[in-house]
């Protein structure tokens, strides 16, 4: 049996320290959970249904935030809710497991996203938790998109005409974009998109003492993001659209390079789906920096400027609420795809992760 993702959404995102800076993970999650709950009854036309589950991804976890959303989203005391950290990862992680539950016929599974970025901040700084143990590396990620630029000759010419991509794709998409937004706090639209000129952008200094800037790294960000998920059989009863998902994966790689584990995790989950990168129609790729996505692109045989890659920008133009950016890839895909073209969703992560996720869109009455 296999899961569907049958609703997608997420609210804006917002630079730390603004709009959403009085909202914690959990209540960014919150409102993404009733809204999608609010679409699960939809789907179900009269059918009576109840959530089953909910499986959280944040990026610095403290507590269970998803059971404290699960609560905060009027869903019931008893619809459980556990929490996923794989840092920028998480959110995907929190799809792979919610899709193998969904999958069991254990009814609908709510995967979310979220990340207050502004909470976790301490005058400016934000401490992190080791991705490793003493014997192992562990960069800071700035430092680490460095080397993994320099390791393979991925210039700062290179990434400063990805992120002005990036930047000029999310605002030629922009409306279609909000249309799975959940408002919040009166915000309708995520903040940072603009209209970036590489004369300005080849301006600014270096970030952590080598290629990488802060044009070209993405901003911390508030935000939640998530997905619905079904097993196939009742998507099909339902005659539900959306997502079928064809295989998920998680690797592990050098933590020196973290970056370099999302085209391993895309590899993977494509052998899972008995697909190959030429059936791919669309990548979302983690933009925490463009350095991480042309190390992924390139290794997978894509060209910088493929039209097939975040099409519709990414991290790097609405910034990157670590916990959510993940879920977003997908919510992304949801939007975007046809039906029957494939896409697949990927982060790298601290510690030499990379999550994939490939799904197939199908139709809201034929099913996959």
């Amino acid at each position: 049996m296999s899961a569907v993702v049958v609703a997608a959404r997420r609210t804006p995102f917002a630079t730390a320290g603004t709009t959403f800076a009085g909202l914690r993970d959990h209540d960014l999650a919150a409102a993404v959970l009733a809204a999608l709950a609010d679409d699960v009854t939809a789907c179900a036309a009269g059918e009576d249904v109840t959530v089953a589950e909910v499986v959280a991804g944040v990026g610095t976890a403290d507590g269970n935030p998803a059971r404290r959303a699960a609560l905060a989203a009027g869903l019931g005391a008893h619809v459980p809710g556990t929490t996923v950290d794989a840092q920028c990862a998480s959110g995907l992680a929190a799809v792979r497991f919610a899709a193998a539950l969904a999958a069991t016929g254990t009814g609908p599974v709510l995967a979310v996203g979220a990340e207050s970025t502004t909470a976790r901040h301490r005058d400016g700084v934000v401490p992190r938790a080791a991705f490793a143990p003493d014997d192992w590396p562990d960069p800071d990620m700035g430092p680490a998109a460095d080397t993994l630029a320099t390791h393979l000759g991925i210039t700062r010419a290179d990434q400063e005409a990805f992120a002005v991509r990036s930047h000029a794709r999310a605002l030629a998409a922009r409306r279609r974009t909000a249309q799975r937004f959940v408002p919040l706090a009166g915000v309708e639209h995520d903040a940072r998109p603009r209209v970036l000129r590489p004369e300005v952008v080849a301006r600014f200094p270096p970030a952590f003492g080598g290629t990488v800037t802060a044009a070209t790294a993405s901003a911390h960000a508030d935000g939640a993001a998530g997905l619905a998920l079904l097993d196939a059989a009742t998507a099909d009863r339902w005659g539900a659209g959306g997502l079928a998902v064809l295989g998920t994966a998680a690797v592990g790689a050098d933590p020196a390079l973290p970056g370099a584990a999302a085209a391993p995790a895309v590899r993977e989950a494509l052998r899972a789906a008995h697909l190959d990168v030429a059936d791919v129609d669309r990548f979302e790729v983690g933009e925490a920096f463009a350095a991480q996505v042309l190390a992924c692109s390139r290794d997978l045989g894509l060209a910088d400027e493929d039209p097939r890659l975040n099409p519709d920008g990414g991290a790097l133009a609405v910034g990157h609420p670590w916990g959510a950016t993940g879920a977003a890839l997908l919510v992304a895909l949801a939007g975007g795809l046809a039906p029957g073209r494939v896409g697949v969703a990927v982060s790298a992560a601290g510690g030499g992760l990379g999550v994939a996720v490939v799904v197939r869109a199908r139709s809201a009455s034929a099913g996959a």
